[in-house]
Parts: C-alpha cells; sequence; structure tokens
C-alpha cells in the first residue's frame, strides 16, 4: 500500500480532512442514472445525452458546498476532564461554535483509546452565527494515563448532498485512577459501613480515648457514661462520648507481584487491593491518623512517606494509580527489611497480598519476628473461590472425588500453616473478594478501638 493511498483510504474510514458524497446523493444519482439508462435502452436518448446529464447533474450537485462552513469559521473545544475513575461513567462534551451564517449537520468520533467505550458517532446540528455542545458518555476499563490527540468530525448543509470531514487537533491528557466509590462511602456514612460479617465493631473501653462530644442518651448506651450535670441543665439524659485517640501511624503496603494478577469476576487481585487499601487511607486520614503507603513487587515501586490530612489522599492515589502487575514473584524479605528501616515509629502494619503464596516463603518470617516487637502485622487476602467450591461438591464419580479430596487437603494445609504464623502473632486473614475493603477498614477500626498501638 503506497502512502499515498494510504492516506486517502484514511480519509475515506472518518479521519483526517476531505469531502465526500453522502447517502442521500448517491442514492438520487443512481436512480437518475438508472433511469436515463432505460430511456437510453429505448432509443429515446442518445448515449451523449446521457453522459452529460449526469456530469451536469454531478457538477450541479458541487452548489450545495456553498452552503458548507469553511474549517476556519468552525471551533472546537473538548471538556473531559483530567481525572477520571476506572469504571465510571463521564459525561464528555464537546463545544462547536459555527461562525458561518450557514446550518451544519455534524457526526463526531472522538479519538479516544481503544479500551475506552466508544459510543460513537454522535449527531446533532448547530445553527448559523451559534454555538452548541455535543455530549457523550464513557468509560475506561483499566488504570494509567491516556492521551486524546484529535476530535474527527463530519458535517453537511442543509441540502446534505456533500460532506466534509476535519480533524481538528484537540490535545487532551486523562488519568484514570482506581474506583473510590467504597472511599467515599467510608467518608460519609463510616459508622454503617464498619460492619464486620454482619456485626458491629466493638467498642472501645468505658471512658477510655479521647472525648468527642455530649450527646442525648439512648437506650442501650452505658449508664457510667451518663453526664449528670450536662442532664441536671437541659432536664434530659445526656451521655459523654470517646472515640480512639488519633495521630496513630498506619502503614498500607500492597503486592503487585504475578500472583496478584488473577483475574477475578469483574477485575483481578491487584486492583481489588488497591481499592481497599485506599479505602483504609481515606478512613485513617478522615481519624487523623498518619498513613503511610507502599507498592512492591520484586523491588519497591512507589512509596508515599507518613503524613495526615485528606489531601495527603490525593498524593497517595497520584503516586499509585498506575502500578501494574510484574511478571515475577515478590520479594517479601526485601520489602519488610525496607519498611524497616523508613517507619520508624510504632505503626499497624495492613499488607495486601495472596495468604497462599506468602504462607510457604520462609524468608518473611525472620524479619516479621524482628517487625513483631514494635509493630502491628495484619495480611488480608482474598478467598479462592473455586477450591472453596470444590470442597462442597459432591463426589458422584472418582475424578470430582478425587479433585475434591485435594481441594480439601489444600484447605488443610493452609489453616495449619495460618495457626502457625498465628502463634508468633501475626495475623493472616482470607476475604470474599467482595468484603474485602469492608473487613480491612473493620479490621483498623476494631485495632483503633481496642488500643493496640
Amino acid at each position: 500500500m503506497t502512502k499515498s493511498f494510504k492516506t486517502l483510504w484514511e480519509r475515506f474510514l472518518f479521519r483526517d480532512r476531505g469531502i465526500l458524497p453522502t447517502q442521500r446523493l448517491l442514492l438520487a444519482f443512481a436512480l437518475f442514472s438508472l433511469a436515463l439508462f432505460i430511456l437510453s435502452l429505448g432509443g429515446t436518448l442518445s448515449w451523449s445525452i446521457v453522459i452529460v446529464s449526469n456530469v451536469l447533474i454531478l457538477g450541479m450537485s458541487f452548489i450545495d458546498l456553498l452552503w458548507l462552513p469553511k474549517k476556519k469559521e468552525l471551533t472546537f473545544q473538548r471538556d473531559i476532564g483530567d481525572e477520571i475513575e476506572r469504571g465510571e461513567k463521564v459525561n464528555v462534551q464537546v463545544m462547536i461554535e459555527n461562525h458561518s451564517p450557514h446550518i451544519m449537520k455534524y457526526r463526531i468520533m472522538d479519538a479516544l483509546p481503544c479500551s475506552f467505550d466508544r459510543p460513537f458517532p454522535v449527531v446533532g446540528e448547530v445553527a448559523g452565527e451559534s454555538n452548541a455542545v455535543a455530549s457523550y458518555q464513557t468509560y475506561a476499563p483499566f488504570r494509567g494515563d491516556y492521551s486524546i490527540p484529535k476530535l474527527y468530525v463530519r458535517y453537511r448543509s442543509k441540502l446534505g448532498l456533500w460532506e466534509r470531514q476535519v480533524s481538528p487537533d484537540i490535545q487532551d491528557r486523562v488519568r484514570v485512577i482506581p474506583d473510590l466509590s467504597e472511599a467515599r462511602h467510608v467518608i460519609n456514612n463510616a459508622q454503617q459501613f464498619l460492619l464486620y460479617e454482619g456485626s458491629q465493631v466493638k467498642k472501645r473501653q468505658i471512658g477510655s480515648g479521647e472525648f468527642a462530644q455530649i450527646r442525648s442518651y439512648v437506650v442501650g448506651d452505658d449508664l457510667r457514661k451518663i453526664n449528670w450535670r450536662q442532664s441536671a441543665k437541659l432536664q434530659e439524659l445526656m451521655t459523654n462520648e470517646y472515640e480512639p485517640e488519633h495521630g496513630k501511624y498506619i502503614s498500607i503496603v500492597v503486592d503487585c507481584g504475578r500472583m496478584m494478577g488473577v483475574e477475578l469476576e469483574d477485575r483481578n487481585r491487584l486492583e481489588r487491593a488497591l481499592e481497599a487499601a485506599l479505602t483504609v487511607a481515606a478512613a485513617a486520614l478522615q481519624k487523623g491518623d498518619y498513613v503511610s503507603f507502599l507498592a512492591f513487587s520484586k523491588n519497591v515501586k512507589a512509596y508515599v512517606p507518613s503524613n495526615k490530612g485528606m489531601p495527603h489522599l490525593k498524593k497517595i492515589i497520584s503516586e499509585v494509580y498506575n502500578i501494574q502487575v510484574d511478571p515475577y514473584e515478590s520479594n517479601y524479605g526485601n520489602v519488610l527489611q525496607y519498611l524497616e528501616t523508613v517507619q520508624k515509629k510504632r505503626s499497624f502494619i495492613l499488607l495486601f497480598s495472596d495468604v497462599s503464596t506468602f504462607l510457604y516463603e520462609e524468608a518473611p518470617l525472620f524479619y516479621l519476628q524482628r517487625l513483631r516487637r514494635k509493630h502491628v502485622f495484619l495480611m488480608l487476602g482474598i478467598e479462592d473461590h473455586m477450591t472453596e467450591a470444590w470442597t462442597k461438591v459432591e463426589p458422584e464419580d472418582s475424578k470430582k472425588a478425587m479433585i475434591k479430596s485435594m481441594a480439601q487437603k489444600q484447605v488443610m494445609e493452609k489453616k495449619r500453616e495460618l495457626a502457625k504464623w498465628e502463634k508468633q502473632g501475626l495475623q493472616m486473614i482470607e476475604t470474599p473478594e467482595e468484603n474485602l475493603a469492608t473487613s480491612a477498614v473493620s479490621r483498623y477500626m476494631d485495632l483503633m478501638n481496642r488500643g493496640l498501638l
């Protein structure tokens, strides 16, 4: 394919610049030519008249180009924003300014990346000397940095015989960050979110922690927390409310190794772990704690030092939104040693990783035993639904019986290894993928409520 032919082919495929006949013109021209051809067969018209008539009709159709706005008379501007969340539908607007006196009917195709949803073409019309807004909705299923270089537009006049196509350069860069819907849920409605397996998180010891507020007494409140002085003033029962002390240190660690690339129902393990980690970070920062974030695989991929305040969440997202799964095993010993050097103060270390892989690693045990003397360690993983399902299958034949026995053996070995690690004071929990964020936040709040830090 030569370069000139390739350029023409790209223009024909809704790209770059050019003028194309519309279906209306092609249909009208075909019917007119067919009528002349039939008349010529009957001897009514000669072939020269047929050819001249076709050329005249085709030439007269070019008059339609006089009612088409010129390229310099049109202005296009795209509004998509700099940052969107993964899987969230976003409304994209294209502002069109028509400075010519002629009406234009347009079709728009945006140069979105292939992974984005592409609801094209977008059709509409703009009157002469006026503005219009073309809008469409799209979403991005994968995180990362994306560039949108152009906007492809075809427009026609009121007669609609010819169509002009332009491709204005409108450079936009978009960052697709993790889904923060659960994090917003925590910020807006933390108390109802902090449930773990259907039970309310344990309350702190009576009268301990920081005094939060005085509120009206409700049935079920502890009588020892009643504020009798305030009750006498207001002539109704009032009770003191306490909350955990603020300013604790939380270290969130996310594994990006090979096993975190295992696909789940609608995303992989890393996506679930990253969204759950950001949810915990949002809850901790809202409570006034210090949060650090570390992502690793073979080596440390990203590290955000401890800080507090909700603006720190934006900094964490900007540093880790584009981390991806690496095609090799995770080096737990390396990251734990690094964490020991950067986190000097006592903190709650929350590791998101694959529990099955971690259990059979011998190197991390030495570093974890050293960390356990100073820090509180918890590891969260996602349950293997397939193994759990096979343990409950009825052994109808020898093949299913063998698979079921192997699944039960794997579950028993995992429980045995978990018990061995728990004897060292290192807790590891597996939870269903849809409950990972809930379990992580609940464990964090339970730890704060019991004052273990």
